[in-house]
């Protein structure tokens, strides 16, 4: 089933070219992305039930003009006929004003030149298997009552549980005097969060679920329902770790936060024009196992960060970071691009028309290796099987990562011991890290239910993944 295009941007389509038209008058360049997402966030709760719109939604355009030697942007979320006039005076204020401002202002502004684009004309739509726009908001919360109910009877010790399901629609356009872009796609996301109590000991746990999906997503939140129930009951006997460097198995959820965090904010490359990222150095150098591989990319992989185009335009690609252990390659925006003299790679990302576009990830995966998990396990006299990503924090600069993880297993003389030790913080510096990684599994898995910011804020979606990876790492 496709995803049908905004009925909102298709509309204004009109006005937009227009607009072209006349600020291409007195600009050599003008190019206008047009932003729609809807959707709404279903709740259900041990003692509540809640239904929000997406914290995603948006609405509005964003006019990016070029001088001949500077860019500038306006921002709007109301355009009409009658008042396109009076929009259009505005618009032309603002970006001369702003032009003003760079010739007058005391520090220095780099001059970019003028953008060279091939015609394109190109629509496209994602597929869904059940959509979920045609679904009654009563039969979402039908559905997630009763994955509450059957929680609750799992298990005695459960105090509290939440069931949630979000769903998302983005329509993106694209125009400038020679491109005609339009994008449609829908993304679910899922949530399990039981909260057990066992006399004065209460542990929460977290599994998530997502995808370019429609509603049968709620599916497979009823399908995983008991093991998540069962996985939260583990931590009420969970002991704290003795710190120390642990022979690790991550699974491909934490080998994910790994490579987002290790690698994904490392080669953003406006960060290598800020001279903000240790990773510029390490270019076309060995910082990693030979078994390692990792890619990012709109294109990369079908995620909720998948695209055809990116907010600036540009095709979503399909970016190799790290090919056999040497870092080969950075992402970009299309600014950067230009300043770095490189290929744009798509990932030009706004959180909204209303922001700026940066560097930002979108699917950011370790490719899977050859070896199983048994034979992972196996290989291991002593060590930790690492399961349940929760956060992580990275410094591009220095180059030193943490990763929060809900627990671990112990792993001794090849086999589990069915001892758990909880909370996990992963910590060291990342060359350490994966040059550190001895066996790399076959299998792959995508994870996309969080979101993503460019330090404290600038929220976009990403997802990340990959397979098991064996490594040494220093756990606290």
């Amino acid at each position: 089933m496709q995803v049908e295009f905004s009925s909102f941007l298709t509309e204004k389509k009109p006005l937009l070219k227009k607009m072209i038209d006349v600020l291409s008058l007195d600009y050599p360049y003008v190019s206008i992305l047009g932003t729609d997402v809807i959707g709404s966030s279903y709740a259900v709760r041990s003692q509540s039930i809640s239904i929000n719109d997406t914290p995603w939604g948006q609405r509005g355009f964003v006019v990016r003009v070029h001088n001949g030697m500077h860019y500038a942007e306006f921002s709007l979320n109301v355009l009409n006929e009658s008042t396109f006039l009076s929009t259009l005076q505005l618009i032309r204020y603002d970006l001369n004003n702003s032009f003003q401002l760079i010739k007058k202002a005391s520090v220095p502004f780099h001059e970019y030149p003028l953008p060279i684009e091939e015609q394109i004309y190109q629509h496209n739509e994602g597929q869904i298997t059940v959509d979920p726009m045609q679904i009654d908001s009563s039969e979402k919360i039908e559905r997630l009552c009763n994955i509450k109910d059957k929680a609750h009877q799992l298990s005695p010790y459960l105090a509290n549980f939440s069931a949630v399901y979000q769903e998302v629609k983005t329509s993106k356009l694209y125009l400038s005097q020679q491109k005609d872009l339009e994008q449609s796609w829908i993304h679910t996301e899922g949530y399990l969060v039981p909260i057990v109590k066992r006399d004065k000991i209460s542990k929460s746990l977290y599994r998530g679920f997502s995808g370019l999906k429609g509603f049968e997503i709620i599916n497979e939140m009823e399908d995983q329902l008991e093991d998540c129930i069962n996985e939260a009951l583990l931590l009420l006997d969970a002991e704290p770790i003795i710190p120390g460097e642990y022979d690790v198995i991550c699974s491909p959820d934490v080998s994910g936060l790994i490579a987002h965090e290790a690698f994904g904010h490392g080669v953003e490359m406006d960060m290598f024009v800020k001279k903000r990222a240790k990773a510029f150095e390490f270019m076309e150098k060995m910082i990693a196992s030979e078994l390692v591989n990792m890619h990012d990319g709109a294109k990369s992989a079908e995620h909720v960060s998948s695209y055809w185009f990116d907010d600036e335009g540009n095709p979503g690609r399909d970016t190799v970071i790290i090919q056999n252990g040497r870092l080969i390659n950075g992402i970009c925006d299309h600014l950067s691009s230009i300043r770095l003299d490189v290929y744009p790679t798509g990932n030009g990302k706004r959180q909204s028309y209303a922001h700026k576009a940066y560097t930002r990830m979108t699917n950011t995966f370790f490719v899977p290796g050859h070896h199983s998990l048994d034979e992972m396990i196996q290989s291991i006299d002593y060590g930790m099987l690492l399961e349940s990503s929760q956060s992580g924090m990275e410094d591009p600069k220095n180059w030193g990562i943490q990763c929060v993880v809900a627990y671990a297993k112990e792993i001794r003389n090849g086999k589990l011991t069915g001892k758990i030790f909880s909370p996990i913080i992963m910590t060291g510096y990342v060359p350490d890290l994966l040059k550190s990684i001895s066996m790399v599994s076959n299998d792959f898995e995508l994870f996309g239910t969080g979101a993503c910011g460019k330090g404290y804020k600038e929220m976009v979606k990403v997802s990340t993944g990959g397979p098991y990876i064996k490594a040494k790492a220093r756990l606290v």
